[in-house]
């Protein structure tokens, strides 16, 4: 779920956020940031991973990724679900992850809240963008500081996943969320990434 866009160039404008010379955080920026996700496997990832990031830089995260796809099943929410106590002993032994339990205990928890949601609404995809009407939340901000850190969507969003049994989902990871997988994109105007606004 990435875009055709060039992502090789520094010297392109792009979000002021955006610490351009890190090249793993610039093709994070230019090929998934705001690229909407319909794939649940993938929404159950970053959800996940937003989680994982609080307290910390996001690039820490990314850095990790791979780590976490590799020890985490690829986000399989069934084979997730199936963790328990000693894979989250396991994990919290390996430098390549964010190794904090409750962290760690909330990937099981949120993949088996996934499942639940899966059994109900048919997917994780159907269930997440029915909250934006199917269609992304485009803002073009001039400035970060027009990028809220949350909104009443996050916060409606996250008081329902939490009671859904979903852990480390408060409002502003749940917007950080909802930037990552496409429901809302936030590039600036003056961002190369910035949707034209007749799309």
């Amino acid at each position: 779920q990435t875009c055709a866009l060039p992502i090789s160039d520094p010297a392109l404008p792009r979000c002021a956020w955006l610490p351009v010379a890190d090249a793993l955080y610039r093709r994070y920026h230019d090929g998934e940031w705001g690229v909407p996700v319909h794939d649940d496997a993938r929404l159950l990832e970053l959800l996940i991973l937003e989680g994982a990031q609080a307290g910390l830089s996001w690039i820490t995260v990314l850095r990790k990724r791979e780590r976490y796809r590799e020890r985490m099943h690829g986000f399989d929410a069934q084979r997730l679900a199936a963790c328990g106590p000693a894979e989250v002993d396991d994990w919290l032994r390996d430098p390549g992850l964010i190794r904090h339990r409750g962290k760690l205990e909330a990937a099981i928890l949120n993949a088996r809240a996934c499942l639940a949601l899966q059994a109900e609404a048919g997917s994780l995809d159907a269930w997440l963008w029915a909250w934006v009407d199917g269609r992304p939340i485009r803002n073009r901000p001039r400035t970060p500081a027009e990028v809220p850190a949350s909104t009443p969507l996050s916060e409606r969003l996250s008081r329902e996943l939490r009671r859904r049994g979903f852990r480390f989902v408060g409002p502003t990871t749940v917007y950080a969320f909802l930037q990552a997988a496409g429901l809302i994109d936030d590039h600036s105007t003056d961002c190369f990434r910035c949707t034209p606004p007749d799309d």
